[in-house]
Protein backbone atom coordinates (compact mmCIF):
# COMPACT_ATOMS: atom_id res chain seq x y z
CA UNK A 1 0.00 0.00 0.00
CA UNK A 2 1.60 3.26 -1.15
CA UNK A 3 0.62 6.79 -0.26
CA UNK A 4 0.86 9.73 -2.61
CA UNK A 5 -0.49 12.98 -4.01
CA UNK A 6 -2.97 13.24 -6.89
CA UNK A 7 -1.25 15.54 -9.38
CA UNK A 8 -3.49 15.14 -12.43
CA UNK A 9 -7.00 14.04 -13.29
CA UNK A 10 -7.72 13.10 -16.89
CA UNK A 11 -11.37 12.18 -16.36
CA UNK A 12 -10.90 8.43 -16.33
CA UNK A 13 -7.40 8.18 -14.84
CA UNK A 14 -5.74 9.86 -11.89
CA UNK A 15 -2.00 10.40 -11.88
CA UNK A 16 -0.53 9.92 -8.40
CA UNK A 17 2.96 10.99 -7.38
CA UNK A 18 3.96 8.49 -4.68
CA UNK A 19 5.90 9.51 -1.60
CA UNK A 20 8.93 7.64 -2.93
CA UNK A 21 8.87 9.73 -6.11
CA UNK A 22 7.19 7.48 -8.69
CA UNK A 23 4.37 8.61 -10.95
CA UNK A 24 1.55 6.05 -11.17
CA UNK A 25 -1.62 6.12 -13.27
CA UNK A 26 -4.52 4.92 -11.14
CA UNK A 27 -8.17 4.13 -11.51
CA UNK A 28 -10.65 4.34 -8.67
CA UNK A 29 -12.63 1.42 -7.31
CA UNK A 30 -16.10 1.47 -8.85
CA UNK A 31 -17.94 1.98 -5.59
CA UNK A 32 -15.55 4.58 -4.28
CA UNK A 33 -17.70 7.58 -3.52
CA UNK A 34 -17.13 10.20 -0.88
CA UNK A 35 -19.80 10.56 1.71
CA UNK A 36 -21.99 13.67 1.47
CA UNK A 37 -20.39 15.35 -1.55
CA UNK A 38 -22.40 15.02 -4.74
CA UNK A 39 -19.73 15.71 -7.27
CA UNK A 40 -18.73 14.59 -10.71
CA UNK A 41 -15.30 13.68 -9.33
CA UNK A 42 -14.89 11.91 -5.98
CA UNK A 43 -11.16 12.63 -6.02
CA UNK A 44 -9.47 15.88 -6.90
CA UNK A 45 -6.02 17.17 -7.69
CA UNK A 46 -4.30 17.89 -4.38
CA UNK A 47 -5.85 14.93 -2.58
CA UNK A 48 -3.61 12.66 -0.50
CA UNK A 49 -4.51 9.04 -1.25
CA UNK A 50 -3.51 5.42 -0.67
CA UNK A 51 -3.03 3.20 -3.72
CA UNK A 52 -2.67 -0.55 -4.24
CA UNK A 53 -1.83 -2.61 -7.34
CA UNK A 54 -3.91 -5.66 -8.25
CA UNK A 55 -2.67 -8.97 -9.71
CA UNK A 56 -2.96 -7.66 -13.30
CA UNK A 57 -0.75 -4.70 -12.39
CA UNK A 58 -3.50 -2.05 -12.43
CA UNK A 59 -3.16 0.56 -9.70
CA UNK A 60 -6.27 1.61 -7.78
CA UNK A 61 -6.89 4.45 -5.37
CA UNK A 62 -8.28 2.73 -2.29
CA UNK A 63 -8.70 5.54 0.22
CA UNK A 64 -8.42 9.27 0.60
CA UNK A 65 -7.07 11.25 3.54
CA UNK A 66 -9.15 13.94 5.21
CA UNK A 67 -8.97 17.20 3.32
CA UNK A 68 -7.77 20.42 4.90
CA UNK A 69 -10.12 22.23 2.47
CA UNK A 70 -11.36 22.10 -1.10
CA UNK A 71 -13.00 24.41 -3.57
CA UNK A 72 -16.01 23.50 -5.68
CA UNK A 73 -17.40 24.75 -8.94
CA UNK A 74 -21.03 24.02 -9.60
CA UNK A 75 -21.36 21.97 -12.79
CA UNK A 76 -24.23 24.04 -14.26
CA UNK A 77 -27.34 25.89 -13.27
CA UNK A 78 -29.50 22.84 -13.87
CA UNK A 79 -27.30 20.27 -12.28
CA UNK A 80 -27.20 19.44 -8.61
CA UNK A 81 -23.77 17.98 -9.24
CA UNK A 82 -20.71 20.01 -8.56
CA UNK A 83 -17.09 19.58 -9.50
CA UNK A 84 -14.32 19.69 -6.91
CA UNK A 85 -11.65 21.82 -8.57
CA UNK A 86 -8.85 21.04 -6.11
CA UNK A 87 -8.17 20.04 -2.51
CA UNK A 88 -5.73 20.95 0.29
CA UNK A 89 -4.93 24.46 -0.90
CA UNK A 90 -2.83 27.10 0.83
CA UNK A 91 -4.02 29.89 -1.44
CA UNK A 92 -5.70 30.81 -4.73
CA UNK A 93 -4.37 33.21 -7.33
CA UNK A 94 -7.15 34.65 -9.44
CA UNK A 95 -5.83 35.91 -12.77
CA UNK A 96 -7.89 38.83 -14.03
CA UNK A 97 -7.73 41.31 -16.91
CA UNK A 98 -9.53 44.61 -17.07
CA UNK A 99 -9.75 44.27 -20.85
CA UNK A 100 -8.91 41.80 -23.64
CA UNK A 101 -11.19 40.26 -22.24
CA UNK A 102 -12.66 42.18 -19.33
CA UNK A 103 -13.07 40.29 -16.06
CA UNK A 104 -16.15 41.71 -14.37
CA UNK A 105 -15.91 42.85 -10.75
CA UNK A 106 -18.97 40.63 -10.15
CA UNK A 107 -16.90 37.61 -11.17
CA UNK A 108 -13.97 38.72 -8.99
CA UNK A 109 -16.21 39.29 -5.97
CA UNK A 110 -18.04 35.98 -6.40
CA UNK A 111 -14.73 34.18 -6.51
CA UNK A 112 -13.50 36.05 -3.41
CA UNK A 113 -16.74 35.35 -1.52
CA UNK A 114 -16.57 31.65 -2.40
CA UNK A 115 -12.93 31.41 -1.34
CA UNK A 116 -13.80 33.22 1.93
CA UNK A 117 -16.51 30.64 2.54
CA UNK A 118 -13.98 27.85 2.01
CA UNK A 119 -11.43 29.81 4.12
CA UNK A 120 -8.84 29.91 1.35
CA UNK A 121 -6.75 33.10 1.01
CA UNK A 122 -6.79 34.75 -2.43
CA UNK A 123 -4.34 37.01 -4.28
CA UNK A 124 -5.40 38.89 -7.40
CA UNK A 125 -3.02 38.84 -10.36
CA UNK A 126 -3.83 41.60 -12.86
CA UNK A 127 -2.38 40.45 -16.18
CA UNK A 128 -1.79 42.17 -19.56
CA UNK A 129 -0.69 45.50 -18.07
CA UNK A 130 1.33 46.05 -21.28
CA UNK A 131 -1.90 46.47 -23.27
CA UNK A 132 -3.84 49.02 -21.24
CA UNK A 133 -4.60 52.60 -22.22
CA UNK A 134 -4.11 55.43 -19.74
CA UNK A 135 -7.77 55.27 -18.69
CA UNK A 136 -7.63 51.50 -18.28
CA UNK A 137 -4.45 51.80 -16.21
CA UNK A 138 -6.13 54.36 -13.94
CA UNK A 139 -9.11 52.05 -13.52
CA UNK A 140 -6.72 49.18 -12.76
CA UNK A 141 -5.00 51.22 -10.05
CA UNK A 142 -8.41 52.01 -8.57
CA UNK A 143 -9.26 48.30 -8.40
CA UNK A 144 -5.89 47.46 -6.84
CA UNK A 145 -6.44 50.21 -4.30
CA UNK A 146 -9.89 48.78 -3.46
CA UNK A 147 -8.82 45.14 -3.09
CA UNK A 148 -5.55 45.89 -1.29
CA UNK A 149 -7.54 47.96 1.20
CA UNK A 150 -9.82 44.93 1.77
CA UNK A 151 -6.77 42.80 2.55
CA UNK A 152 -6.29 40.95 -0.76
CA UNK A 153 -2.72 41.01 -2.11
CA UNK A 154 -2.60 42.30 -5.70
CA UNK A 155 0.04 41.85 -8.40
CA UNK A 156 0.42 43.75 -11.67
CA UNK A 157 1.97 41.58 -14.34
CA UNK A 158 2.50 41.14 -18.02
CA UNK A 159 3.03 37.47 -18.76
CA UNK A 160 3.98 38.40 -22.31
CA UNK A 161 6.93 40.61 -21.49
CA UNK A 162 7.75 39.14 -18.08
CA UNK A 163 6.84 42.16 -15.96
CA UNK A 164 6.14 41.38 -12.29
CA UNK A 165 6.60 37.61 -12.66
CA UNK A 166 9.28 37.35 -9.95
CA UNK A 167 6.96 38.76 -7.27
CA UNK A 168 4.27 36.21 -8.16
CA UNK A 169 6.82 33.40 -8.19
CA UNK A 170 8.09 34.42 -4.75
CA UNK A 171 4.52 34.23 -3.40
CA UNK A 172 4.24 30.63 -4.64
CA UNK A 173 7.26 29.25 -2.77
CA UNK A 174 6.40 26.44 -0.35
CA UNK A 175 2.65 26.70 -0.95
CA UNK A 176 -0.01 24.79 -2.84
CA UNK A 177 -1.64 27.44 -5.04
CA UNK A 178 -4.70 27.15 -7.25
CA UNK A 179 -4.54 29.30 -10.38
CA UNK A 180 -7.93 30.31 -11.69
CA UNK A 181 -9.52 32.87 -13.97
CA UNK A 182 -11.90 33.42 -16.86
CA UNK A 183 -10.91 31.98 -20.22
CA UNK A 184 -8.61 34.33 -22.13
CA UNK A 185 -6.95 36.14 -19.23
CA UNK A 186 -3.58 34.60 -20.12
CA UNK A 187 -3.38 32.05 -17.34
CA UNK A 188 -1.40 29.52 -19.40
CA UNK A 189 0.98 32.21 -20.69
CA UNK A 190 1.50 33.35 -17.10
CA UNK A 191 2.20 29.81 -15.89
CA UNK A 192 4.66 29.36 -18.78
CA UNK A 193 6.42 32.54 -17.64
CA UNK A 194 6.61 31.24 -14.06
CA UNK A 195 7.55 27.68 -15.04
CA UNK A 196 9.30 27.94 -18.40
CA UNK A 197 10.01 24.20 -18.35
CA UNK A 198 6.29 23.32 -18.56
CA UNK A 199 5.25 25.13 -21.75
CA UNK A 200 1.49 24.68 -21.49
CA UNK A 201 -0.66 25.12 -24.56
CA UNK A 202 -1.94 28.65 -24.89
CA UNK A 203 -5.09 29.63 -26.77
CA UNK A 204 -5.75 32.58 -29.01
CA UNK A 205 -8.37 35.09 -27.99
CA UNK A 206 -11.35 34.68 -30.31
CA UNK A 207 -11.63 38.15 -31.81
CA UNK A 208 -15.37 37.87 -32.43
CA UNK A 209 -16.18 37.87 -28.73
CA UNK A 210 -12.97 39.16 -27.13
CA UNK A 211 -13.12 35.94 -25.10
CA UNK A 212 -10.56 33.23 -24.66
CA UNK A 213 -10.67 29.75 -26.05
CA UNK A 214 -10.39 26.90 -23.57
CA UNK A 215 -7.00 25.24 -23.56
CA UNK A 216 -6.95 23.40 -20.23
CA UNK A 217 -9.53 20.68 -19.80
CA UNK A 218 -8.40 19.03 -16.57
CA UNK A 219 -6.68 20.28 -13.46
CA UNK A 220 -3.01 19.50 -13.05
CA UNK A 221 -0.35 20.20 -10.40
CA UNK A 222 3.14 21.42 -11.27
CA UNK A 223 6.00 21.58 -8.78
CA UNK A 224 7.31 25.08 -8.04
CA UNK A 225 10.46 26.09 -6.11
CA UNK A 226 10.82 25.01 -2.51
CA UNK A 227 8.11 22.38 -2.23
CA UNK A 228 5.40 24.53 -3.70
CA UNK A 229 2.83 23.37 -6.22
CA UNK A 230 0.86 25.33 -8.75
CA UNK A 231 -2.50 23.88 -9.80
CA UNK A 232 -3.69 24.86 -13.26
CA UNK A 233 -7.45 24.66 -13.78
CA UNK A 234 -9.69 24.99 -16.82
CA UNK A 235 -10.75 28.58 -17.52
CA UNK A 236 -13.97 29.35 -15.72
CA UNK A 237 -16.77 31.04 -17.65
CA UNK A 238 -19.03 31.68 -14.70
CA UNK A 239 -18.58 31.00 -11.06
CA UNK A 240 -21.69 29.50 -9.52
CA UNK A 241 -21.54 29.50 -5.76
CA UNK A 242 -22.81 26.87 -3.40
CA UNK A 243 -25.84 27.14 -1.20
CA UNK A 244 -25.62 30.08 1.17
CA UNK A 245 -28.46 31.39 3.27
CA UNK A 246 -29.47 34.90 2.34
CA UNK A 247 -28.18 36.27 5.64
CA UNK A 248 -24.89 34.48 5.09
CA UNK A 249 -23.85 36.02 1.75
CA UNK A 250 -22.77 39.24 3.47
CA UNK A 251 -20.46 37.33 5.80
CA UNK A 252 -18.16 36.58 2.88
CA UNK A 253 -17.76 40.23 1.89
CA UNK A 254 -15.32 41.41 4.55
CA UNK A 255 -16.35 45.06 4.66
CA UNK A 256 -20.08 44.33 4.47
CA UNK A 257 -19.71 41.88 7.34
CA UNK A 258 -17.84 44.52 9.35
CA UNK A 259 -20.46 47.26 8.88
CA UNK A 260 -23.40 44.85 9.31
CA UNK A 261 -22.61 44.65 13.03
CA UNK A 262 -24.24 48.08 13.31
CA UNK A 263 -27.45 47.24 11.41
CA UNK A 264 -30.67 47.66 13.36
CA UNK A 265 -31.77 44.09 12.56
CA UNK A 266 -29.40 41.20 12.91
CA UNK A 267 -30.88 39.39 9.91
CA UNK A 268 -30.67 42.52 7.72
CA UNK A 269 -30.18 41.76 4.01
CA UNK A 270 -28.91 45.33 3.41
CA UNK A 271 -31.47 46.06 0.72
CA UNK A 272 -34.44 47.95 2.12
CA UNK A 273 -34.51 47.41 5.87
CA UNK A 274 -34.58 50.53 8.06
CA UNK A 275 -31.46 51.28 10.11
CA UNK A 276 -29.13 49.47 7.70
CA UNK A 277 -25.51 50.41 8.43
CA UNK A 278 -24.29 48.79 5.21
CA UNK A 279 -26.39 50.94 2.86
CA UNK A 280 -25.32 54.00 4.83
CA UNK A 281 -21.68 52.95 4.39
CA UNK A 282 -22.23 52.61 0.62
CA UNK A 283 -23.74 56.11 0.49
CA UNK A 284 -20.75 57.49 2.37
CA UNK A 285 -18.34 55.57 0.10
CA UNK A 286 -16.92 53.44 2.91
CA UNK A 287 -18.09 50.43 0.89
CA UNK A 288 -17.51 50.57 -2.86
CA UNK A 289 -20.53 50.55 -5.14
CA UNK A 290 -19.04 47.75 -7.23
CA UNK A 291 -18.74 45.47 -4.18
CA UNK A 292 -22.29 46.29 -3.07
CA UNK A 293 -23.53 45.56 -6.62
CA UNK A 294 -21.76 42.18 -6.55
CA UNK A 295 -23.37 41.42 -3.20
CA UNK A 296 -26.84 42.25 -4.56
CA UNK A 297 -26.11 40.18 -7.65
CA UNK A 298 -25.40 37.14 -5.47
CA UNK A 299 -28.63 37.72 -3.53
CA UNK A 300 -30.61 37.92 -6.79
CA UNK A 301 -29.12 34.59 -7.82
CA UNK A 302 -30.47 33.12 -4.62
CA UNK A 303 -33.96 34.38 -5.30
CA UNK A 304 -34.00 32.90 -8.76
CA UNK A 305 -33.05 29.55 -7.28
CA UNK A 306 -29.79 29.40 -9.20
CA UNK A 307 -27.91 28.25 -6.16
CA UNK A 308 -27.32 24.58 -5.63
CA UNK A 309 -26.58 22.79 -2.43
CA UNK A 310 -22.91 21.80 -2.22
CA UNK A 311 -23.85 18.24 -1.35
Amino acid sequence: MDKGLVIKNTGSWYVVKTDDGRTVECKIKGNFRLKEIRSTNPIAVGDRVSISVNAEGTAFITSIEDRKNYIIRRASNLSKQSHIIAANLDQCMLVVTINYPETSTIFIDRFLATAEAYRIPVCLVFNKVDLYTEDESRYLDGLINLYTHLGYACYKVSALNNTGIDAVKAALAGKVTLFSGNSGVGKSTLINAILPEQQLKTGEISAAHNKGTHTTTFSEMYPVDKEGYLIDTPGIKGFGTFDMDEEEVGHYFREIFEFSANCKYNNCTHRHEPGCAVREAVEKHYISESRYASYLNMLEDKEEGKYRAPY
